[in-house]
């Protein structure tokens, strides 16, 4: 198979692992770096004794000389619980980590895909985001570390397209969840089917009326890989995620329904920076990738509350 030679960085988190699965299962020989700062060997384990698999610990903050003939740069803490708690690394690994992959792409004229993020948007002005929006994005808060790290991230891409003619691809990636989702990442739908689980109450920031877009995993890494595969004129940035948005109350009663027990709603103030709405266009990833999510919030909710319940069982 022609580009048989994959590299998935921060291939042990959560999308990660499931990208590895997907392109073992496609034919490809996979490269799986991860630092495990976020990500678990556990999420590998149907993978460890495939000989088309191979799982090597580095950070991608350091340099990597291997021969590949694709990148899937996925690596960085995603969650704000984990990307806060040690800021300056975090900004480190987008920036220096998008370098020393787009240095290593420029020497094995491998093609690139960086996992961006909705983020880059910031708190936004316009609804839903298309991709020719600028964002409206703090540089000096708690969260920037992330956004603007993933905003450096996509420069450095477009810089190394413009002046190397290096093949890339960047992805906005919205909202996802499914199974593996890290149970303590403090992001909104594994807080709540823990919760839920566990019989505590629901904590929900804000009046519960901010919304979001929610995009299972599965949908997400077919939008990837057709990315990757698609003509080199298409370099991105283009959007994935799921248009479909509920607000916060929605999901939480989502997730009641399917796991049951007496858990209460009860409010919290909001976060500094958290945005009030997030839903992406994705007009440019249908016309050119035909792509387009598949599997509903309810579907997807069940298949992640199982993980979840069989996670806290174990």
């Amino acid at each position: 198979m022609e580009d048989n030679r994959i590299l998935v960085t921060g291939g042990a988190g959560f999308l990660g692992s499931h990208l590895c699965e997907r392109l073992v299962r496609d034919g490809y020989n996979v490269l799986c770096i991860d630092n495990f700062y976020t990500g678990n060997k556990k999420n590998l384990a149907a993978l460890l004794n495939n000989p088309s698999f191979e799982l090597m610990r580095h950070d991608v903050t350091f340099p990597l000389y291997v021969e590949v003939d694709e990148i899937y740069n996925l690596a960085c803490p995603a969650s704000p619980i984990h990307y806060q708690r040690d800021p300056v690394q975090t900004t480190k690994t987008s920036v220096h980590g998008a370098i020393n992959m787009l240095g290593l792409a420029k020497r094995v004229k491998a093609r690139i895909l960086q996992a961006s993020t909705s983020e880059v948007y910031g708190d936004p002005e316009i609804h839903p985001q298309p991709e020719a929006y600028w964002g409206r994005v703090n540089p000096i808060g708690p969260r920037s570390c992330y956004d603007e790290g993933k905003r450096c991230a996509e420069t450095l891409f477009f810089d190394y397209y413009r002046q190397h003619s290096l093949r890339i691809k960047v992805m906005r990636i919205f909202n996802t969840y499914g199974p593996r989702m890290h149970p303590n990442d403090g992001r909104v739908v594994s807080n709540f089917i823990v919760q839920a689980l566990k019989n505590k109450d629901i904590t929900i920031y804000g009046d519960g009326k901010q919304t979001r877009s929610f995009c299972y995993v599965d949908d997400l890494i077919e939008g990837m890989v057709r990315l990757m595969r698609s003509s080199d004129d298409l370099t991105g940035p283009i959007n994935v995620g799921n248009p479909d948005e509920y607000t916060m109350i929605e999901l939480a009663e989502s997730v009641l329904r399917l796991v049951g027990g007496k858990s209460k709603l009860i409010f919290f103030p909001l976060p500094q920076d958290d945005p009030k709405q997030r839903k992406p266009d994705i007009s440019l990833a249908a016309d050119r990738l035909d792509w387009t999510p598949t599997v509903g919030l309810e579907d997807g909710l069940r298949e992640t509350v199982s993980y979840f319940r069989s996670l806290l069982m174990n």
